[in-house]
């Protein structure tokens, strides 16, 4: 019991599920903004263009009640499809799968242009004859005395 109690606390100390956890609750909240984005900047105006219709009233009936909205719905228990709420989710669901697009695309970005650097030039060079680093700019190898080719492509008879 004790091993699995050290394994346990080994896991849930452990960075990545730490990094998780945090993720999860800025997801959780960042979800929250985007539902009242969705709610109350984007739908009423895209409600009044279609008549001032509200979205989340929406509902298809399923039985005999006179009810209009969803609130009536809920208040007299009737049955019913609230479609508009569903859009709302799905229109959520959208704005928040473009923005993780976003934040995905940025890193990806980030990580090629810190590959992309160029490597420094070089400022040595080995000699053909001894191979020991010498000075790129040397005609003459400090370790064998070895005259070197200053001409950079090797002549062939």
């Amino acid at each position: 019991m004790k091993g699995f109690i050290h394994e346990f606390k080994e896991f849930a100390v452990r960075g990545n599920v730490i990094d998780l956890a945090v993720g999860v609750i800025i997801g959780g909240a960042f979800g929250k903004i985007v539902s009242s984005i969705v709610s109350d900047i984007i739908m009423p105006p895209i409600g009044v263009l279609l008549g001032g219709v509200d979205f989340a009233d929406l509902i298809i009936r399923l039985d005999d009640s006179k009810v209009n909205t969803l609130a009536e719905a809920k208040e007299v228990g009737a049955p019913v499809i609230a479609y508009g709420q569903f859009l709302n989710t799905v229109i959520d669901f959208l704005i928040i799968s473009f923005c993780i697009f976003l934040l995905v695309k940025g890193i990806n970005w980030i990580k090629t242009r810190e590959h992309e650097k160029p490597e420094p030039e070089k400022t040595t060079k080995e000699c053909p004859y001894c191979l020991s680093e010498i000075p790129a700019a040397a005609t003459r190898c400090a370790h064998c005395t070895s005259v070197l080719d200053t001409d950079p492509e090797p002549q062939q008879a």
